[in-house]
């Protein structure tokens, strides 16, 4: 199991870009499983704690059934449009996929990621180049660049 701390502890400072991602808006966008395997995509909102990511699901809301009878999952940052003229300020993107673990909840359903795969997209400094980086507990932290 390879919790949000362990991705901290390997790349400190590309967990720190992914996570300032995260926190900067308060939905994201989660992918989940439905029954059929067919796609579904939901609104969510994250939190870090603990060395955690957790998310949560009303009752019986249609992300929480679908993770709990296929917990796995793919969640992406909110999307930001960079300012004309600005590219290079531009924060990219970010996403995490994993496992979801069902943790309970009094009146919704809780669950704590396992972390299977981080991506940060963004531009390189001189806003040429499209950078994918993506760290997975088999391989550590990798990069492409893209024209």
């Amino acid at each position: 199991m390879t919790r949000w701390q362990d991705v901290d502890a390997a790349e400190p400072e590309f967990a720190r870009r992914v996570r300032a991602l995260f926190d900067a808006h308060r939905h994201k966008t989660i992918a989940t499983l439905r029954a059929d395997g067919s796609p579904r995509i939901s609104g969510i909102e994250t939190v870090f704690e603990d060395g955690d990511l957790f998310f949560g699901s009303m009752p019986n809301a249609r992300k929480g059934v679908d993770l709990k009878r296929d917990p796995r999952f793919a969640l992406h940052s909110a999307t930001v449009d960079p300012v004309d003229g600005e590219e290079a300020k531009w924060p990219g993107e970010a996403k995490i996929a994993g496992r979801a673990v069902h943790v309970g909840g009094e009146d919704s359903d809780r669950f704590r990621v396992e972390v299977s795969e981080v991506v940060h997209t963004h531009l390189n400094a001189g806003a040429t180049l499209l950078v994918i980086e993506w760290w997975t507990p088999e391989n550590g932290l990798r990069k492409v660049e893209r024209e």
